[in-house]
């Protein structure tokens, strides 16, 4: 006979062998209500927490960007001897696997730099002083030399004031004023630079010598045995990049200079080594570094010249080298990887431009290609090398 069902007793139904099978109990209408009502308070909690992850990592690039601000007179010598020892370790290695030690190629390297970069700043030194004692003179001189542009602007202008005023009104005077140098301030100013000089040969020097040995040391810190082994992989492969990229970039912008150099003297402008030494330096700012060149060698050819053509033709000679540098050169030696975006180039010039000044735009593009080389090796941070690429 069947048992009857009870509320107790859950209905049950047999298969064709007549085994008992137990029926499913039947959810209560309120239960899928929880479960969904659940589903969105972890779904508000992880809005929350992802909000408040956000907020404390804006919190921490802010903090990092102020301490960067606060404490740029010890990271910018820090980054610019790192850059040299980078740059500089390949001909340390050379020397040490011939079976010299790296002390005395080092000491023979830093020596023969010091000597080298001592005597250019000798000679440049007088041609910019020069033209620094010079300026209000040249100035004065150089403004009737605009006279032809500023007529029609200042006919414009006394219409206009007549227009409104009724009569026409004759302008003020411009008051001369002339460059001042305080002595005060150069003596005050020259034990900071000399202190600043001897750290970055003091690090370089170090670097140099004692940077496979800490390096060693970093990897002796890992773990186990595989991940010594792609720490190693990793800094040789970051260090051999970096080390030719900055030699590369340094080697071109010291050929443009030199090929600037030699044009301005075939244009007989003045001082053409110190202009050439300005295009080198400047060129390591993208971009900004070749307009300011261009217009600076403008001015000096429209100060230097009465004609327009000729004051005006090493301004235009400059652009079309710094054009077929940036464009073919540049690109061919270095290769399609170490090619940055120009938007990445000019966010990052900015933001360095703004904490650090001008030292902060002259590292800004090797700053930012060693971040990209590092990001293309570490997981998790390859997106940054996707975005910064062209």
């Amino acid at each position: 006979m069947n048992q009857p069902v009870t509320p107790e007793t859950p209905a049950t139904s047999g298969d064709a062998a007549g085994t008992p099978i137990p029926a499913v109990p039947m959810l209560s209408y309120r239960e899928p209500r929880l479960v969904a009502h659940r589903l969105q308070r972890a779904r508000s909690a992880r809005r929350h927490l992802r909000g408040i992850r956000i907020a404390l990592n804006l919190m921490l690039a802010l903090a990092l960007l102020y301490t960067v601000t606060l404490t740029k007179a010890l990271l910018i010598p820090l980054v610019l001897a790192a850059f040299l020892g980078l740059a500089l370790n390949p001909i340390v290695a050379s020397g040490a696997r011939l079976g010299l030690p790296r002390w005395l190629c080092a000491s023979v390297l830093m020596i023969a730099l010091i000597v080298g970069i001592g005597a250019g700043i000798g000679m440049l030194t007088q041609p910019a002083l020069g033209w620094f004692h010079e300026a209000p003179a040249v100035i004065r001189s150089f403004v009737p030399k605009l006279k032809m542009i500023t007529q029609p602007l200042e006919a414009a202008s006394r219409a206009t004031q007549s227009l409104v005023a009724g009569q026409g009104a004759r302008a003020p005077a411009p008051t001369q004023s002339a460059l001042a140098f305080n002595a005060w301030d150069v003596v005050a100013t020259t034990p900071k630079v000399l202190a600043a000089i001897l750290t970055v040969v003091l690090l370089v020097f170090f670097f140099l010598v004692y940077g496979d040995h800490l390096l060693r040391r970093l990897v002796e810190a890992a773990p186990s045995f595989s991940y010594k082994r792609h720490a190693v992989a990793v800094v040789r492969s970051i260090q051999t990049e970096v080390s030719r990229y900055i030699l590369t970039t340094t080697l071109i912008n010291f050929s443009l200079g030199a090929v600037t150099a030699g044009m301005l003297w075939l244009y007989h402008m003045p001082d053409p080594l110190l202009w050439g030494a300005v295009a080198m330096l400047a060129n390591f700012i993208p971009y900004v570094g070749a307009i300011t060149t261009t217009t600076v060698l403008a001015l000096v050819g429209l100060m230097n010249f009465n004609d327009a053509g000729p004051a005006l033709l090493p301004a235009l000679t400059f652009a079309g080298i710094t054009a077929f540098e940036g464009n073919l050169v540049t690109p061919m030696i270095q290769g399609r990887r170490m090619r940055l975006s120009p938007i990445a180039i000019l966010l990052w010039l900015l933001i360095w431009g703004w904490l650090w000044g001008i030292p902060g735009a002259l590292l800004a593009v090797p700053m930012l290609t060693s971040v990209k080389l590092v990001c293309e090796r570490v997981r998790g941070w390859r997106w940054f090398a996707l975005m910064v690429q062209r």
